[in-house]
């Protein structure tokens, strides 16, 4: 597959741009509802159904669009993986009831039965492009490297299907991968995404502050891996 350059990525709803998200430049760093989609996203990744309802029902007493929590459950089937992301989708469909009906322009957002590969694969370049930044290409020769397939699954099925949807921007999608990979324990993978939160619009006082609200989340072990993998991050040039 032939190598794909960097693009701008993906718009914020409401026509914000990449890390436009309102709180950027507030004295709090995150805004009440990106807040409560982070902890949704920790107690996804803990695999806790009470908690995880818990959090829901929160999300939505926090005006956390059902549009954003349908994003982030739908990414989290590529960072936990289709058992617990599953799990996740039927707990927030007993809070809000059966999903048929809902297509393009609902809740459902944008179809993925379509036959635009190309355009799959321009978006999913360009987002990931945005997520890595000048580690991008270091990431595609990887990729290769551990198998041919995995470039295009990266490339077109994370990133220009899934990451690169409409319906929740970038940044945010950055924040609530970092809380689940660091609740998850994954080390090299939390380190990447720390560095792609700030790639992607994240002042370094707000990727402070989801460390501080998955906090409770943590085991000593991997509260102590985050902030070792976050220290490394802040000292290096994106």
């Amino acid at each position: 597959m032939r190598e794909r350059g960097s693009g701008t990525g993906n718009m914020g709803e409401g026509g914000l741009p990449r890390g436009g998200a309102p709180g950027s430049h507030d004295a709090q760093p995150l805004d009440p509802p990106t807040v409560a989609l982070v902890q949704v996203a920790a107690a996804l990744a803990e695999g806790k159904e009470p908690a995880l309802r818990q959090r829901l029902v929160a999300a939505r007493a926090a005006a956390v669009p059902d549009t954003w929590i349908e994003e982030l459950l739908l990414q989290s089937l590529l960072v936990v993986g289709y058992p617990l992301a599953l799990v996740a989708f039927g707990v927030w469909r007993e809070i809000t009831g059966p999903a048929s009906g809902r297509g393009v322009g609902g809740v459902g957002g944008e179809e993925l039965a379509h036959e635009d590969w190309e355009s799959w694969a321009q978006r999913g370049a360009a987002v990931c492009a945005a997520v890595y930044g000048r580690a991008y290409h270091k990431l595609l020769l990887n990729l290769r490297g551990l198998h041919p397939a995995l470039e295009d699954l990266v490339l077109v099925d994370a990133y220009g299907k899934v990451i690169g949807r409409p319906g929740l921007d970038l940044k945010r999608r950055e924040l609530c991968t970092v809380a689940e990979i660091a609740v998850l324990g994954t080390a090299q993978q939390l380190h990447s995404h720390l560095r792609g939160a700030l790639n992607t619009g994240a002042t370094r006082a707000e990727v402070e502050e989801v460390l501080a609200v998955i906090d409770g989340d943590l085991d000593a072990e991997r509260r102590r891996s985050a902030h070792e993998q976050w220290d490394d991050v802040k000292g290096r040039k994106l």
